[in-house]
């Protein structure tokens, strides 16, 4: 087999190490090795490095490699990404390998099952890399909730990579996977790959089975891929999507053929697509609240749209102003009821046995107040009042009006638009510590997010260029189950943005970042 060097196998994409693995140019092995080498090199822990990853499996990361490359020399079919490594978010059940959601009360817990979208990744033979890390219970926007230490961002150190899944995000930027799972309830895979300068996409929700993921608020996750390219994600997005019985919210029929969107996007012509312009997210092109530099990078965005022949439409969504309240009223009362399982009794941790005075109501208080940390408990107080006697229609049943109300703005909107687009997030990345202690001001990152969880349809987030030197994004947002049609946008977008900066995007923004030009700085 041909020579290529570690760096140049990291820095392929996900189709490309397929095409490579495909004609046999390169190994499962020699592939998963390099990954693996490039964790070692630069994710360190919570005191030093990235620290994008809270467990490793090498070994089991390599068995699968050399299963796959066995499988290709005796000429047996395997899946178009067997020996692509993938790196899978915490929040995920994975069979042998622990799932602790980010939190000290599932430390070292290990499920002896499999998540269905884990089940697709096993069957297709991606080597699974390890469980990053992420926002405690995925509730936060920066990872620094992680009872395991913050991850960091790869553009700066000393910035945050988004959440709750800034660890795929961050393990994705900086060349430790070349795919990624993570989950997104209110932008927790599109807010990161703003940030990150990466490709996140939320599918319709119901698209990807949510059996086996650890549940924060069961009517707003949805798994997603995130990678470095359009394509990249549409391979990953069609391998775990589809109907899964084991989920009774899973979507039913065919899953929309997002790879061959994706493939006729590339092509950059997007004549006859309406593209709207949300004004209550920016989409104007002015906002309070956001950088004018990430205004600046989405204008550009929308010019190239137009370029490749988008009508460009103004579309007004008057309830998206009440949304981020709504969200932070059903998210808590989701989180309040699914968190309330983890009671000492069952599995995770237990707080207290040795007290001879101990009740199960002492066993349970105690264990909870070890476990959970700061921001779990605040939305819990919040969601159990939210549901309590005497304030249930006046705060949980007033949200879900207001839900309604956000997918009727949807509904009419994409009357006039086949997809919507704004900035992803309404800043770049910002300091680590920098909105600890104000929760507020950390909840307003995910103002351009949330409408989508909240109505259930699909969105993307691509690298829009620079603002400050830091990655901004663009979001798409397309109709539920309409899927393909982000592909098409995002690729296009991406091909044109390709061109504006005269080679690959991706390559031209991330000669900027210390992980990226110095790895040794990881550790300074």
């Amino acid at each position: 087999m041909a020579e290529l060097s570690g760096a140049e196998l990291i820095r392929s994409s996900a189709a490309e190490l397929a095409s490579l693995l495909a004609d046999r140019v390169v190994s499962a092995v020699e592939v998963t090795q390099a990954h693996l080498d490039r964790i070692a090199e630069v994710d360190g822990d919570a005191t030093a490095g990235l620290h994008a990853f809270l467990h490793l499996d090498s070994d089991g990361a390599l068995a699968t490699a050399r299963d796959v490359d066995t499988a290709r020399v005796a000429g047996k079919d395997v899946h178009p990404l067997a020996g692509v490594p993938i790196a899978v978010k915490d929040v995920v059940a994975t069979r042998g390998m622990p799932t602790t959601c980010g939190s000290a009360i599932l430390r070292g817990w290990v499920p002896p099952y499999d998540a269905t979208l884990v089940t697709r990744l096993r069957a297709a033979r991606l080597p699974i890399l390890g469980k990053t890390n992420m926002d405690e219970f995925a509730m936060g926007s920066s990872t620094e909730h992680s009872a395991y230490g913050a991850t960091r961002n790869p553009w700066d150190l000393a910035r945050i990579p988004g959440g709750s899944g800034g660890g795929s995000a961050a393990a994705v930027a900086s060349f430790e996977a070349p795919l990624a799972i993570g989950t997104d309830t209110g932008g927790s895979i599109r807010q990161p790959a703003a940030v990150t300068g990466t490709v996140g996409v939320k599918p319709t929700y119901g698209g990807v089975s949510r059996y086996g993921l650890v549940a924060l608020a069961s009517s707003l996750d949805q798994a997603g891929p995130c990678t470095r390219t359009v394509l990249d994600a549409a391979l990953l997005h069609q391998l775990i999507g589809g109907h899964d019985p084991l989920d009774s919210t899973s979507l039913a029929g065919p899953a929309p053929d997002v790879v061959a969107a994706a493939r006729a996007g590339a092509g950059g012509d997007l004549t006859g697509v309406r593209v709207g312009l949300v004004r209550e997210l920016g989409g104007s092109g002015h906002a309070d609240g956001y950088d004018p530099e990430v205004l600046a990078r989405f204008t550009e965005s929308v010019a190239h749209l137009t370029a490749a022949g988008a009508e460009i439409v103004e579309v007004e969504c008057p309830h998206f102003e009440y949304a981020l309240a709504a969200y932070y009223l059903i998210l808590p009362s989701e989180a309040s009821s699914n968190l309330a399982r983890f009671d000492a009794m069952r599995y995770g941790l237990r707080v207290g046995d040795g007290d001879p005075a101990a009740t199960a109501e002492r066993v349970m208080s105690a264990t909870r107040a070890a476990g959970f940390g700061a921001e779990v408990k605040r939305r819990i107080i919040l969601g159990t009042y939210a549901l309590s006697a005497g304030y249930y229609e006046a705060f949980y049943g007033s949200a879900q009006k207001v839900r309604t109300l956000v997918q009727r703005d949807f509904a009419a909107a994409f009357e006039v638009a086949d997809v919507l687009v704004s900035p992803t997030a309404p800043t770049p990345a910002f300091r680590l510590g920098e909105k600890l202690s104000d929760p507020m001001a950390m909840y307003l990152n995910d103002v351009a997010t949330i409408p989508a969880n909240l109505a259930g349809v699909p969105g993307m987030s691509l690298p829009s260029g620079l603002a400050g030197g830091l990655p901004a994004g663009i979001q798409i947002l397309a109709p539920a189950q309409a899927d393909e049609r982000l592909y098409r946008v995002g690729a296009a977008l991406e091909a044109r943005l390709l061109a504006q900066w005269g080679g690959p995007l991706l390559a031209a923004m991330r000669a900027v970042p210390s992980v990226h030009a110095s790895p040794e700085k990881v550790t300074a």
